[in-house]
């Protein structure tokens, strides 16, 4: 029984179903009852396992297939009708030859199986920023993920209306879960995603970097508003006076993190608290008032579960009580419960390991749960969700803040010199690896605004985007940051104690956005001076603080070696005012 009289959601539904042969259709109204059913459905075929009632009410496991456990870049394209509009950094093909490759994959795939009709909200119903999707898929994981992630049902098609064509049409279909046939496919001009042989979270949740990034960054550039990969923060002061931050972080920098921030107690015990508005996306969009308003257009977190414990990430842990989906996490047989490496210092003696073979965690020299294990869990459970985070007009922000890993390049924290020099800033943010990623480690990874994988268009034009958004919002535009956690001494280990003590910094960048705090002129942009973070309560000096605020002008004339190389990939869509920009860091180096 369709849900919606839109004759445009109606005819491509319908050509969808002609081509992929359902046994039946369900259109999914979002309802406790039929979730329950389908939930129970899951259960009965052991696609997904129920865990300890009492203890993890609500909760499921899914493993997924051992060939399938993490976003597949190389599979990943970006089908513009032109090749200049993917840019550099994206894997293109022809639409035309790309439909023509996949339409025979597709055709007959779900004979057998049940097509389940998605409708969900990407932002809060009725919101001005709010866009619609609709997700065709035969995985009763995606449907139960999609609920937790998305505003899913019926009320979803409110926001469309009748007569509209402006909705994300999403095609997906487990196949086979062949890795040789896997592809997550984006037609920007088409509105259009289609993801084939994987029941990945990040592959088949369409509504996630599929529409939230790729699509709607380039929905974003026509339209003049930002789709970013940026986590969504409020910091309330003791006088109830609440000042907004986007941060944008490649993985691995802690953006989770950052986003549920528990106040170390030199401001816990003044009555400073942090809100979650999001943990991983942001829209922007200019406000009436002129400034820059942020939603998330998410409804969960899709969280790395290693990793995650009481003294990383509280916030995030206690997300996962209830109603959250555990995927490819290790099984506590004693118990019926999950655990996962780096969630305490007991690994289970009777448990199922994330393949569903046996483990004895206390014997085992193999980890237990995949690196890259999930927890899909309902922002609504966070215990610092903000009372804003179903704002439909959004929150206004006031900074903008770029990060990664630098073992000894960036400072603790600089700030811009202006719009552009932000955005030059964000362009050029980078990342050391880890032992964790491959085998060379300290290699420089440049990811603009932690947008690299995700940008649905041609990087050169992503920039400019910045720039004229920039122009737009004049005198009202946030002001922009970049700050490391990760400086290092001789020995390797970290010199910044990071987690809750990031607010130590936070707190300076807020300073600075109500024109309260003093700055320095570096060659690179503005620091704090090194008494401006507040100490109280650390083991570290003022002496220290002063080293991680040092610019070491040998590395940053070899930073800017680099940057001018990969400035070189976009050719002559990067815009001038970069290169401008790069002039004056060389030449501030050189004074």
């Amino acid at each position: 029984m369709a849900l919606t009289n839109n004759k445009n959601v109606l005819k491509w539904v319908d050509e969808m179903v002609a081509l992929c042969k359902p046994d039946q259709v369900v259109w999914i109204d979002g309802s406790d009852e039929q979730l329950k059913g389908l939930r129970d459905q899951a259960i009965a075929t052991g696609e997904m396992e129920a865990l300890n009632e009492e203890k993890l009410p609500g909760c499921l496991l899914h493993r997924t297939n051992p060939n399938d456990v993490a976003r597949v870049e190389a599979r990943t394209f970006i089908c513009s009708r032109e090749k200049e509009n993917a840019g550099p950094t994206n894997n293109w093909c022809d639409p035309k030859e790309m439909y023509a490759k996949l339409t025979p994959m597709y055709d007959g795939v779900m004979k057998g199986r049940t097509m389940y009709v998605i409708p969900y909200s990407m932002g809060p119903i009725g919101s001005p920023l709010a866009k619609v999707g609709v997700e065709l898929t035969d995985s009763i994981y995606v449907v139960l993920n999609m609920d937790i992630m998305t505003r899913m049902g019926k009320q979803a098609f409110e926001n469309l209306g009748e007569t509209s064509d402006d909705f994300v049409r999403g095609l997906h279909s487990k196949a086979d879960v062949d890795p040789e046939n896997r592809y997550i496919v984006h037609f920007p001009e088409d509105n259009t995603i289609w993801s084939i042989n994987s029941g990945y979270g990040g592959n088949v949740l369409l509504g996630k970097k599929c529409f939230a990034l790729r699509i709607a960054s380039y929905q974003g550039w026509k339209e003049g508003w930002m789709a970013e990969h940026m986590l969504i923060l409020g910091i309330e002061n003791p006088q109830g006076e609440v000042t907004y931050v986007c941060a944008a972080f490649p993985s691995a920098c802690g953006k989770t993190n950052l986003a549920m921030l528990v106040p170390p107690e030199v401001y816990a015990k003044q009555g400073y608290k942090v809100w979650t508005v999001g943990d991983d996306i942001a829209w922007l969009k200019q406000g009436k008032d002129g400034r820059l308003y942020a939603i998330n257009p998410e409804n969960g977190f899709f969280g790395v579960a290693p990793g995650t414990n009481m003294k990383s990430n509280p916030n995030a842990l206690k997300s996962t009580m209830k109603n959250t989906i555990f995927t490819n996490v290790v099984k506590n047989l004693d118990d019926n419960t999950v655990w996962w490496e780096g969630l305490d210092k007991n690994p289970p003696e009777h448990a199922l390991e994330w393949t569903g073979k046996p483990w004895n965690g206390k014997t085992s020299t193999e980890k237990g749960a995949h690196p890259n294990s999930r927890f899909t869990a309902p922002a609504v459970n966070c215990p610092c969700i903000s009372k804003e985070f179903n704002n439909p007009e959004g929150v206004p922000i006031s900074a903008m803040i770029f990060g990664g890993r630098r073992a000894k390049t960036a400072p603790l924290v600089y700030q811009s010199r202006d719009w552009k020099h932000g955005v030059f800033v964000g362009s050029t943010m980078a990342s050391e690896t880890t032992a964790a990623a491959t085998g060379a480690v300290g290699v420089v990874r440049r990811d603009p605004m932690a947008m690299l994988p995700f940008c649905g268009y041609h990087m050169g034009d992503y920039f400019q985007h910045w720039l004229d958004m920039g122009e737009k919002l004049g005198d009202k535009a946030p002001k922009i940051f970049n700050v490391n956690w990760f400086r290092t001494d001789d020995e390797g280990h970290f010199i910044w104690p990071g987690f809750g003590d990031n607010m130590r910094v936070l707190m300076w960048i807020v300073d600075r956005c109500k024109g309260k705090a003093d700055a320095v002129e570096t060659p690179i942009g503005y620091e704090p001076k090194p008494e401006d973070i507040n100490l109280e309560g650390l083991d570290i000096d003022v002496e220290t603080v002063k080293g991680l605020l040092n610019v070491d002008k040998d590395l940053w004339k070899e930073e800017a070696k680099g940057i001018r190389e990969f400035y070189g990939k976009f050719g002559d869509k990067l815009p001038k005012e970069l290169v401008e920009q790069l002039d004056t860091l060389e030449a501030n180096l050189n004074k």
